[in-house]
């Protein structure tokens, strides 16, 4: 039922790192070449694609405001996927998802359908 298992979050200071993790559930059918996604959202604001992997490829896109500070991996079976976040700031205060997609389709362009729980990330002064 729950194909999606997010972990990590915390309260930390400016500068401070956190890693997110994203499992697949063993019960589920869900190809796991299918694209993932870390996306954030801030209250009274919009829901933020943070970034994006291509199991299949490595491929790897990541929105401008995090770019070069936060990083998109998975582990060699496919099953966990992680956002390591470094120097983090207060506007990366928000509550992060991990999505997946639920067919094969362009990884930036695809509809991510599957959501996780949501791990708060809360980044002080």
């Amino acid at each position: 039922r729950v194909q999606l298992l997010e972990s990590g979050g915390g309260s930390v200071q400016a500068g401070g790192s956190l890693r997110l993790s994203c499992a697949a559930s063993e019960f589920t059918s869900l190809d796991l070449n299918n694209c993932k996604g870390w996306f954030r959202q801030a209250p009274e604001k919009l829901r933020e694609r943070v970034a994006i992997i291509d199991p299949r490829t490595g491929t790897t896109d990541y929105a401008d405001s995090v770019k070069g500070r936060f990083t998109i991996s998975q582990d060699n079976a496919k099953i966990t996927t992680f956002l390591q976040m470094n120097s983090l700031e207060p506007e990366d205060t928000a509550m992060y998802y991990c999505a997946t997609t639920y067919g094969y389709g362009a990884c930036s362009t695809a509809q991510y359908a599957i959501w996780g729980q949501g791990t708060q990330v809360t980044v002080s002064s």
